[in-house]
């Protein structure tokens, strides 16, 4: 690999376009926000929307989750939780409905159909966009390496010692898109329902507008994942060991050899696995979700020091980590097929990683909510 194809590659890794990240050096450097809190939370006034309301019809290929206030991020038994999950915050969150699964190949293909839309990754890289993402001074690689293309898996030859080192198992791909999502050779012919992939946060963005949808918000998608499960590590309880039954993740050496034993190696149908107790499939694993929500690994330390129930909240009210300074990312949530116990095991609930906004690659998705009033519109 040439000094520019290996900068290009590592750029875009380290400065945006990577996740199911290990925190244990972010923990390190992370200021402690709150070091005390009070127990009890102040109560906001707010008419929680439970069911739903009457009169009100669930589109196609979407259910009600029910609102709720609850507990989100991690659970205090969650010994995989890592620290931009904690502490949990108290949050009220209103009904709403959500898609059932991930937005399919056949969904965002009539999307493209009827607009033309083109997707990031279809498109050539902006230097003048990258370089605010890359360190001051850093030279601009040439020409033929900045052409349409994502970041593919690959997996390592042996094991892996250092697993910081992202370019271990991802790949600049030129070529890899939503329809070549492993790249130029790859295709999705005859996998109509698959989860669309290598769509960036500004793609699922769009989408969302031609169906008059939007991203659920972070508190949104934890409330539709637990489904009633407010205590639990996982959306079906706290035992580990029905991990293959329930999700599509990594089994064995992360990422040299996946033994398959939940079927898949790579993604998988919508509906492969049983849905939670709102009838949601994939709300574990298969590929990672966007969210509306700011990245910003202090989120929940500020918001516990505010001492307060947020009502719909809408995250962070701007971006930050200190690994990826430069970027704007955005959270994403739960986990995907690469998801390991002995990496990230972000098949838990309150799992969250963040990705840059034009990041797209071959584990990550998306899927839509709708509230009532938005129906009330159509």
């Amino acid at each position: 690999m040439n000094k520019s194809v290996q900068f290009l590659v590592l750029g875009l890794l380290i400065f945006g376009m990577v996740n199911c990240k290990l925190e244990s050096k972010e923990n390190k450097v992370q200021e402690k926000i709150a070091d005390k809190v009070e127990a009890t939370a102040q109560v906001v006034e707010h008419t929680l929307l439970i069911e739903k309301p009457d009169g009100v019809t669930a589109p196609d290929g979407m259910v009600w989750v029910a609102g709720a206030t609850f507990k989100q991020g991690a659970v205090d038994t969650d010994k995989a939780a890592m620290d931009h999950e904690k502490p949990a915050v108290d949050v009220t969150v209103d009904g709403f409905f959500m898609d059932a699964t991930e937005v399919t190949n056949a969904q965002f293909a009539a999307f493209v159909k009827a607009t033309g839309y083109i997707t990031i990754a279809e498109k050539g890289i902006d230097w003048e966009e990258l370089k605010k993402q890359v360190p001051l001074g850093t030279e601009k690689p040439h020409d033929s390496i900045l052409q349409p293309g994502s970041l593919t898996f690959k997996k390592a030859k042996s094991t892996v010692p250092n697993l910081y080192d992202f370019s271990q198992w991802w790949n600049w791909t030129i070529g890899a898109d939503w329809k070549h999502p492993n790249g130029p050779k790859s295709s999705i012919k005859g996998k109509d329902n698959y989860p669309v992939v290598q769509v960036s946060y500004e793609d699922a963005v769009a989408y969302c507008e031609w169906v008059n949808r939007r991203l659920p918000t972070e508190a949104e998608w934890e409330l539709a994942s637990r489904a009633g499960s407010y205590g639990t590590i996982y959306n079906w309880g706290d035992d580990e060991s029905v991990l293959k039954e329930k999700a599509n993740t990594w089994e064995g050496e992360f990422p040299v050899e996946n033994t398959i034993a939940d079927g898949f190696e790579l993604r998988a149908p919508v509906k492969s696995y049983p849905p939670n107790a709102y009838g949601l499939y994939d709300m574990a694993g298969n590929v990672w979700e966007w969210t509306s929500d700011w990245y910003n690994t202090n989120y929940y330390k500020e918001t516990k020091a505010k001492n307060t129930v947020l009502v719909n909240p809408k995250g962070a009210e701007s971006p930050f980590t200190p690994n990826n300074p430069l970027a704007k990312e955005r959270v994403i949530k739960g986990g995907s097929f690469l998801c390991n116990a002995s990496y990230c095991a972000s098949y838990r609930a309150s799992a969250r990683m963040g990705s840059s906004m034009d990041s797209s690659l071959e584990h990550t998705g998306f899927r839509t909510v709708a509230t009532s009033d938005m129906l009330e519109k159509e």
